[in-house]
């Protein structure tokens, strides 16, 4: 028997769906257009026989063609502008290409081609997507987002206000680029139905001055709003989520380093809220060292952490991994803090740095004076990597400094001479801004170390001739099944709980686990399928946490994932004025 579906979105062949858009409006709708694929049959009941060619194709034709057209654009940007035109058309079509082509079309409609697109905006600009919240206009901003959101059920809101975007820095109103190519992965990744999911950029202006004197530039042309002002702003949008979308999941992306922990801790236990930048790059890197950890019999309190870089994305892989010590090895938060060793710019985060250097997000993390004053220091007093390596004698380095070659031979092989499996992630990307060639820190240490990287990196070379596979400690790995976890348990939060289950469950499919010369994490190929497990892990322990939602129980959760994911298959349409638009 088939089921007859209004409005939500095809997620197999044999359902369903009223629809009542005709003739152009069908053909111009991304959600319900098929193209050459709609039959016969639909083509006299909505009015498109004239409005198409003759053939009928399948889905896996119009793939291939597609793709086809696809490789005659030469760059990555003509690639990227190619798939964002195809999305704006046909939502099937794009997720089914992008499925088809995973390893190779993902960093084209993400990094680091996609921040290409968002720095040239305004000059790529054709068409809007999502909402646009600016600050000037902040009296409609209730007005502004029922009318895009009224009468939907919307489990996924990305936003951003643009000011560190993937590495380039403020790139004003283009931020939209970031929130809907997160968005897409949600989708492309975890199965999140597009229908159901809002980007949203939040204009507070752009403190980039080639884009305040670009006379393209579409949006605000003003200097950032800073202090309260922008506080209450933010809070505003926030406040009107909580009001309207009680349930739906709200991704924070790219906020400058000032304000990414200082949102995530103010909002996280209103509703739940997800930084990646924070939460995403400290779970998928907890992922790995699990699985590294297993491959040395030991565990995270055993470990001496030394992290290179204490941005956003450095404090985050520090406070995740702590969090999960105290959880898994009932260790004290004090006893935990002890273990991590940050560096950055100033060299060693030490009590001599003072207020001006050491931001307060970072004060567990601040070693005491009295503990380095043998230690030699540069002219500026400022203790280097390297003495901070010799006097830990850490058996975890992880870098995301953007500071290439920062993990010199001396550096590795110091760290080699203090512990016998060297754990070594040097994330920072793109490839060439990364702290160490894994291949190298492979050589360095006798094929000894235990690498995961940020970026695509080849196999390295073992002493026995065997390839040892680079884990590419990418994000995608985790965040959409993260979010999938509580949009499906409709959880009150996103609890450090709930994110620890999601990594040890990305960890358990380490094949470095069967086989210590495999990655520490699983193939980007086998994403999707990571995803849902997360997903599940995440929902789960959402129940035992007593802040699920939903009135199923916790034993539903793996049908439940698998029934609520959306894949890009068409339906089957019958015309009904009272269907879905």
């Amino acid at each position: 028997m088939q089921r007859v579906v209004k409005a939500m979105f095809p997620i197999s062949s044999e359902l369903i769906f009223k629809v009542a858009l005709r003739g152009d409006s069908l053909l111009t709708s991304p959600r319900w257009n098929k193209g050459t694929a709609f039959t016969k049959k639909e083509r006299n009941d909505f009015g498109l026989t004239s409005r198409l060619p003759s053939r009928v194709n399948t889905i896996e034709e119009q793939c291939e063609r597609a793709y086809d057209q696809l490789r005659s654009r030469e760059s990555p940007i003509q690639k990227n502008s190619f798939l964002q035109s195809l999305k704006e058309q046909n939502w099937v079509l794009y997720y089914s290409l992008l499925s088809r082509h995973l390893k190779e079309l993902t960093p084209i409609i993400y990094t680091p081609t996609e921040a290409e697109a968002i720095e040239n905006y305004s000059h790529l600009f054709r068409r809007s997507e999502g909402l646009f919240l600016t600050f000037p206009d902040q009296d409609s901003m209730e007005k502004d987002f029922l009318e895009q959101t009224r009468g939907k059920d919307i489990e996924l809101i990305v936003c951003t206000d643009a000011e560190a975007i993937l590495g380039i820095g403020d790139q004003g109103v283009g931020g939209i680029g970031i929130s809907s190519a997160k968005s897409a992965i949600y989708t492309l990744l975890a199965g999140i139905n597009p229908a159901k999911a809002l980007s949203v950029t939040l204009d507070v202006g752009t403190d980039n001055e080639t884009l305040l004197n670009d006379h393209l530039y579409v949006g605000w042309r003003s200097r950032r709003i800073r202090g309260v002002e922008y506080d209450k702003f933010i809070d505003k949008f926030v406040q009107l989520i909580r009001k309207h979308q009680p349930h739906c999941l709200l991704h924070f992306e790219d906020f400058g380093v000032t304000n990414a922990q200082r949102f995530l801790d103010l909002y996280r236990n209103e509703h739940s809220v997800f930084n990646d930048d924070i939460q995403g790059t400290g779970a998928v890197t907890l992922a790995a060292l699990m699985a590294a950890i297993g491959v040395t019999k030991s565990k995270l309190a055993d470990q001496r952490y030394v992290i290179f870089g204490a941005g956003s994305a450095g404090l985050g892989i520090a406070t995740q991994v702590r969090d999960a010590i105290i959880l898994t090895d009932g260790v004290s938060r004090e006893e935990a803090n002890k273990k991590f060793y940050l560096v950055d710019r100033f060299g060693l985060i030490k009590q001599s740095l003072g207020p001006n250097k050491i931001r307060p997000a970072l004060q567990e993390f601040v070693q005491p004076d009295e503990e380095w004053s043998d230690v030699p220091t540069n002219d500026k007093g400022e203790v280097e990597l390297l003495e901070v390596v010799r006097k830990v004698r850490p058996t975890v380095l992880i870098g995301c400094s953007t500071k290439g070659g920062a993990f010199t031979e001396r550096v590795v092989r110091t760290m080699k001479e203090g512990c016998e499996r060297p754990i070594i992630f040097p994330l920072s990307n793109p490839s060439h801004l990364v702290e160490v060639d894994p291949k190298d820190a492979n050589d360095w240490t006798e094929g000894m170390a235990l690498l995961a990287t940020g970026s695509p990196f080849p196999p390295a070379k073992m002493p026995n001739g065997k390839d040892y596979v680079i884990a590419e400690c990418n994000n995608a790995l985790i965040y959409p099944g993260l979010g999938f976890g509580s949009m499906l348990s409709q959880s009150r939060q996103m609890t450090d709980g709930m994110i620890i289950a999601g990594a040890r469950r990305l960890a358990a499919l380490s094949p470095a686990l069967k086989d210590p010369d495999s990655g520490l994490l699983p193939d980007f190929e086998d994403a999707p399928a990571a995803n849902l497990e997360v997903a599940i892990a995440v929902a789960q322990q959402a129940f035992d946490e007593g802040i699920q939602g939903v009135s199923w129980s916790k034993e539903e959760v793996r049908t439940k994932a698998e029934d609520k994911q959306w894949k890009p298959v068409y339906g089957t349409y019958e015309y009904d004025e009272q269907g879905a638009k």
